[in-house]
């Protein structure tokens, strides 16, 4: 089973410039836990995650008001809290490959990169699908 077989390719994107609050409140609303953030041209230019968030986000203890909160996380951008250095696949690499990549480097998603150019993502939601798929015949024996 190929990587171009089981990625999602209904791309949901950002730029450098969404605020973290409008990141989040998108992965809310379309159930997703990554984010790709891409420039002018469409390319890949990092991701976000749930957890890149949750990061940036005040401490429940903190001293702060909701409305100084609430400011500080409007100036707060994707492009201060993505990662840059994203690993990751071509559409043609095995199913396993990705899933062993994503075991080794303790991620969540691969973003899928055809010639540069970006047409999907593939997550351990994917792959985790595909297992099932694989042994649904198996375990209704």
């Amino acid at each position: 089973m190929r990587i171009r077989e089981l990625m999602s390719g209904g791309l949901i994107t950002v730029r450098r410039e969404t605020s973290v609050l409008e990141a989040r409140d998108l992965m809310a609303r379309e159930k997703i836990r990554h984010l790709l953030v891409t420039d002018d041209s469409r390319a890949l230019a990092g991701i976000v995650t749930d957890r890149d968030i949750r990061l940036n986000l005040p401490s429940q203890a903190t001293s702060l008001s909701v409305g100084e909160i609430n400011h500080l996380l409007a100036k707060l951008t994707v492009g201060q809290v993505m990662t840059r250095a994203v690993i990751t696949i071509g559409p043609d690499r095995l199913a396993r490959d990705g899933a062993q990549i994503m075991l080794d480097r303790k991620i969540g998603a691969l973003p899928v990169l055809d010639d540069d150019h970006l047409i999907g993502i593939i997550t351990e939601t994917d792959i985790v699908r595909a297992f099932i798929t694989l042994t649904a015949p198996l375990v209704r024996r």
